[in-house]
């Protein structure tokens, strides 16, 4: 999606040079959503771009992994040769974490690829015992598509609730009865020993074993940056690029964006690694935008934005602006065991974060607040019937 997405905003905002994509998949590049979604369920084959990069005039190379950076000559490595660049972007994206000792284990798979999802449609297909380990965004999709293909699920997730990493226990906790309801099992607190065929078993006392047909790890990612060692080019403890306000990197002439870049947020005031499409969507204009000014000696811009991510799961459709990592007050809107509510964040009395489930209107108002530094009435905000831009004071 970076990578495209800069490809394209290059041309649209007339950049004239030769464009070069490459990209290490034999694939049409494609957009990953649909990947736990339509294509996943065998409603879709595919889900390329549909982007004429013919008419763009930009070079497509598909099939050709890069595997070093050589600064100095300004040059990539390939398998097939090095390649020259003036200007490079890194927009490899992030690499799912596997399960330690479910490598090579027949029946265990990831879902970040096209070709992992072909390989899980049969699964689904034949309707399988599944056993999903992570209960993350990546682990909630997948169970809602396999208990919609008729599969028996059981999620297995290390800590005491769904999406840990992601929000407060009190936010995450009215979740975990969404797996219920749809009937597939969670088991919370419950680490993995070890993945056999045809079975999993959990690290308790009882070395429980649970039966499984295939097993799916959803247990997060890493920025794909592992190609950069030796470079010179400045990572993070997480291993992003750590690039600056513009995206560009500690390299002369080196960018990068997307999910294997973190940048520094004026707006929260702490370094971000943001792990969603729309950064991927975003991140690329601002890159497109500075290469062009760099060359032509015009004003940069400064990449501040406000988060945004959706996942679709157990028939709820929930959605994310902002980040509330600093916020000292939390508002809920509306029952969290009904079908739609929302939760507000606050930083001394400014809306810097919204979590929506089934309540659109609520994060279209809530981003545009947070975009705009603007303050909330709490006892207003919390009645969910005020919509959200009535409640500014």
């Amino acid at each position: 999606m970076a990578g495209v997405q800069t490809a394209v905003a290059l041309r649209e905002l007339g950049f004239t040079g030769p464009v070069t994509l490459l990209g290490a998949e034999p694939h049409q590049p494609y957009d990953r959503p649909p990947l736990s979604k339509a294509v996943l369920l065998g409603k879709a084959e595919g889900s390329a771009f549909d982007v004429d990069f013919e008419e763009l005039s930009i070079g497509l190379q598909l099939g050709r992994e890069v595997t070093g950076l050589r600064p100095e000559a300004h040059e990539i490595d390939t398998p097939d040769g090095s390649v020259p660049y003036e200007v490079l972007v890194i927009a490899t994206g992030a690499e799912p974490i596997t399960l330690p000792g479910g490598e090579g284990v027949p029946g265990v798979h990831l879902l970040r690829t096209l070709d992992d999802a072909e390989r899980l449609r049969p699964v689904l297909a034949e309707q399988h015992e599944i056993v999903v380990v992570g209960a993350g965004w990546i682990g909630a999709e997948f169970a809602t598509a396999a208990r919609e293909a008729g599969c028996e699920v059981t999620v297995v997730e290390a800590a005491d609730r769904p999406l840990a990493g992601a929000l407060p226990a009190e936010v995450a906790a009215p979740m975990a009865g969404w797996y219920a309801d749809s009937g597939a099992r969670l088991l919370t607190g419950a680490r993995v020993a070890g993945i056999e065929p045809g079975a999993v078993v959990l690290a308790d006392a009882e070395g429980t074993r649970l039966a499984a047909g295939a097993v799916v790890v959803g247990i997060g990612a890493r920025p794909a940056t592992g190609w950069l060692a030796g470079s010179g080019i400045a990572l993070g403890a997480d291993g992003s690029v750590t690039a600056d306000e513009r995206l560009r990197t500690s390299l002369p002439d080196v960018y990068a964006v997307g999910d294997c870049a973190s940048f520094p947020s004026g707006r929260y005031g702490e370094r971000l690694l943001v792990h969603h499409w729309d950064n991927a969507l975003q991140g690329p204009r601002t890159v497109a935008a500075n290469i062009i000014a760099g060359a032509a000696g015009g004003v940069p811009e400064v990449y501040d934005p406000v988060p945004y991510f959706w996942s679709e799961q157990f028939g709820r459709f929930v959605q994310y602006a902002g980040h509330h990592g600093a916020a000292d007050t939390m508002v809920w809107r509306g029952d969290p065991a009904g079908a739609a509510w929302s939760v507000c964040w606050l930083k001394e009395g400014a809306l810097v974060a919204l979590l929506a489930v089934g309540r659109p209107r609520d994060l279209a108002q809530g981003r545009r607040l947070i975009e705009a530094g603007m303050h909330l009435d709490p006892v207003r905000a919390a009645d969910p019937s005020v919509p959200l831009k009535t409640a500014v004071r």
